[in-house]
C-alpha cells in the first residue's frame, strides 16, 4: 500500500470511525440525517447564537461516485412536486448518519432517468436478499 492510500485510510477510519455507514448502492432509499447550523443574531445582548440541529433529508440514491475520501453520492425527493437532488459527501462533518429504508432492484448503476419521470414511471420495485436463513423453495419438497 503506497504512502497516499495509507494516509486516506487512516483520515477515513478517523473520520466515519465511530458512526458506520450502511451498504447502500443506487436505487435504495435512503434517510440522511444532516445537521444544519442556525445562526441567529440577539438585538438585546449584541450576539449571534448558534445552534444546531438534525434535519432528515429522505429520497432516493441515484448515484454514487468517486473512491476514498472523495467518495460521494446523490439523493433525490419530490417537495411539492419539484424534484430536489443533494450530493452528500461520504466523509463529511455535516452528514450525521445514513439509513436504509427499502432496498430498490434497478440495473445501472446512475438512475439519471428518474429526473424525466413522474408517478408510476418514477417508482422503483424492492429488492428481495435472499440468505442463508431463508430456506429455498424446492428444498422443502
Amino acid at each position: 500500500m503506497n504512502l497516499l492510500k495509507q494516509l486516506e485510510a487512516e483520515q477515513m477510519s478517523a473520520l466515519r470511525g465511530k458512526k458506520p455507514l450502511p451498504s447502500f448502492r443506487p436505487g435504495d432509499t435512503l434517510k440522511v440525517n444532516v445537521k444544519v447550523v442556525d445562526a441567529t443574531y440577539d438585538e438585546k445582548t449584541k450576539q449571534t447564537k448558534t445552534r444546531e440541529r438534525l434535519q432528515a433529508f429522505e429520497g432516493v440514491c441515484i448515484s454514487r461516485a468517486g473512491e476514498g475520501l472523495n467518495e460521494s453520492f446523490t439523493v433525490r425527493k419530490l417537495s411539492y412536486g419539484e424534484g430536489v437532488e443533494r450530493v452528500f459527501p461520504i466523509y463529511s462533518p455535516v452528514v450525521d448518519s445514513v439509513q436504509v429504508v427499502r432496498k430498490g432492484k434497478v440495473r445501472r448503476a446512475k438512475l439519471y432517468y428518474l429526473r424525466g419521470r413522474r408517478g408510476k414511471s418514477a417508482r422503483i420495485s424492492e429488492r428481495v436478499e435472499r440468505g442463508a436463513s431463508e430456506p429455498a423453495e424446492s428444498a422443502s419438497s
